[in-house]
């Protein structure tokens, strides 16, 4: 089963246009991530490949802080001071993600050690969070 736009809106906190910009950071990464395995551009390091994640991550930042203050000045403060922790948390442990697991791709090192449940732990505990948001979303 497919979830609508509004039930990913409503369920991950995020606008649409902020979906949308991690869709299109998620695309060029993947494309990236290809060229960099099949080594086609020998001089590009792991830290380029991620820099469409990273500059995603800013951006909805940027946009969360703006709609946050807007909503403040209008009048909801809770909703406003909610979603500004809501969404910097999910980012927050998204970008530890990122930096780990670029990180440990940058060292070059092809065997999987206990590390990767290290990387992949933020992850673990945005699926928690978003299981607990689940539950509360009616």
């Amino acid at each position: 089963m497919l979830f609508s736009l509004r039930e990913l809106v409503q369920w991950l906190g995020f606008a649409t246009f902020e979906l949308f910009l991690h869709l299109g950071a998620l695309l060029v990464f993947s494309v990236l991530v290809a060229v960099q395995v099949d080594k086609l551009i020998t001089s590009m390091s792991w830290w380029l490949v991620f820099v469409p994640l990273f500059a995603a991550d800013g951006l909805s930042t940027y946009f969360t802080a703006i709609v946050s203050i807007r909503l403040y000045q209008e009048g909801e403060k809770r909703l406003a001071v909610l979603r500004l922790l809501w969404v910097l948390t999910v980012l927050s442990l998204k970008l530890v993600c990122e930096v780990l697991l670029c990180q440990k791709l940058a060292e070059n090192d092809p065997t999987l050690d206990p590390l990767f449940g290290l990387i992949i732990s933020p992850l673990f505990i945005l699926l928690q969070l978003l299981m607990i948001r689940a539950c509360r979303v009616n």
